[in-house]
């Protein structure tokens, strides 16, 4: 089965306020190390598989370049990562190309550099076309900056675009969302990726929030409320405008789901390289069904050679939650007919509680064979979740919940 490649750029121009990925503003002196490190390890990657007891394949139908911000590094340094991918790895023709851009970070020569690394899709960070919006975030863009790149890009040839906005964003209404959802819809891009802002203390603006402060415009964060009528807004909003939801955050014209991304979702494996970046190889035991493991989550750690996570051996117990935990996640649902005929019907037997009364409590719906979340359970998803996670095995499963 062809690998899923992800590669980590943990650089940004500024730190949003909002962001609570392993993520930062650096000096550019530090990135041509880092590019050194990450090409190095792409290039080492089958004894990585080997040592971690997965199955290495060079076949690859899928390239993601995420962050941080990837566009921040030149020209030089983006075709040396993409290189050292096609040195190690055979690329499928027709193969799906994604590169993270911060609007107003794609130069000419940026996007010329794109085209020749046979980048095919671009994921614009735009959280917001209001302008007060994104200013209070720390977002550098404007509405006007945001339309402008993706003209360009579209000049280029690269029109598989996607566009990401956050609910509950500071100083965020009902009327200024649904102007930013009505922008998106209306610059033709093929994908929207919606995302309802985290509160945590993981990001200055969540511990602000918590905190009850005013630094950050915290004090002008909707309320939880709030922020679900926006998300559920956006999805009929969206629909109605030809971008179908099908996955709890990510809606897309017919044909242009994130194929990279569906990787997570359905299970299928991926190698990731660079800070925090996760990877999910098929085991080379009959034994096992998968490993799991990441790199060391710092930059500093990374760059020192630090320890990454250790391994997580993903057991055919915990393959089945991770069937229910990330299929959920797809509007699709999960099949109950091919778990079973996978898993064994006595293992889907024990499912069928925790089923029953979700589809009661209206978090769950079912049809024929298939059980998928109403927009309800979307919204209370990790509650859904814990349902289908044995008390012995939810750490390693808890471990997949990885969605970018």
């Amino acid at each position: 089965m062809p690998l899923g490649i992800y590669v980590s750029v943990p650089f940004c121009r500024t730190k949003c306020s909002y962001c609570n990925f392993a993520s930062d503003v650096f000096s550019r002196a530090v990135f041509e190390r880092y590019v050194d490190r990450v090409c190095a390890d792409i290039g080492t990657a089958p004894q990585v598989a080997a040592e971690m007891g997965g199955e290495f394949e060079r076949e690859i139908d899928s390239t993601y370049l995420g962050g941080g911000t990837p566009t921040v590094l030149d020209a030089g340094q983006l075709e040396r990562l993409f290189n050292a991918v096609r040195n190690q790895f055979e690329v499928e023709a027709g193969a799906e190309v994604t590169v993270e851009c911060a609007p107003g970070t794609l130069t000419a020569s940026v996007v010329e550099s794109l085209l020749r690394c046979g980048v095919n899709r671009v994921s614009l960070g735009v959280q917001s076309f209001v302008d007060r919006e994104a200013a209070a975030v720390g977002r550098q863009h404007k509405r006007a900056t945001v339309l402008e790149d993706i003209a360009r890009l579209r000049t280029a040839g690269i029109s598989n675009l996607n566009v990401d906005l956050i609910a509950g964003l500071p100083h965020q209404t009902a009327e200024s969302w649904a102007f930013s959802v009505t922008e998106a819809i209306a610059t033709g891009a093929q994908h929207v990726s919606v995302y309802m802002l985290e509160v945590d203390e993981d990001s200055r603006l969540g511990s602000e929030v918590l905190a009850g402060g005013t630094r950050y415009h915290a004090h002008f964060v909707p309320d939880e409320d709030a922020t679900a009528d926006f998300y559920l807004a956006a999805c009929e909003r969206l629909q109605s405008g030809g971008i179908t939801q099908y996955e709890i955050s990510n809606f897309a014209r017919e044909g242009f789901e994130s194929r990279h991304n569906l990787k997570y979702w359905t299970r299928q494996p991926y190698f990731g390289f660079g800070v925090d970046a996760h990877s999910m190889l098929l085991s080379d035991s009959p034994d096992v069904e998968a490993v799991r493991f990441a790199s060391a989550d710092s930059l500093e750690q990374y760059m020192s050679g630090g320890a990454s996570s250790p391994r997580i051996v993903v057991s055919r117990r915990a393959a089945l939650e991770e069937s229910f935990f990330l299929g959920l996640r797809l509007v699709c649902g999960v099949d109950l007919k091919s778990l079973s005929a996978r898993f064994g019907d006595e293992a889907i037997d024990n499912a069928r509680a925790a089923i029953t009364e979700l589809v009661e409590g209206g978090l769950m719906q079912r049809r024929g064979d298939f059980v998928s979340l109403t927009p309800k359970g979307r919204l209370l998803s990790n509650e859904v979740f814990q349902r289908f996670l044995s008390s012995s095995g939810s750490s390693e499963t808890e471990q997949a919940a990885i969605s970018r």
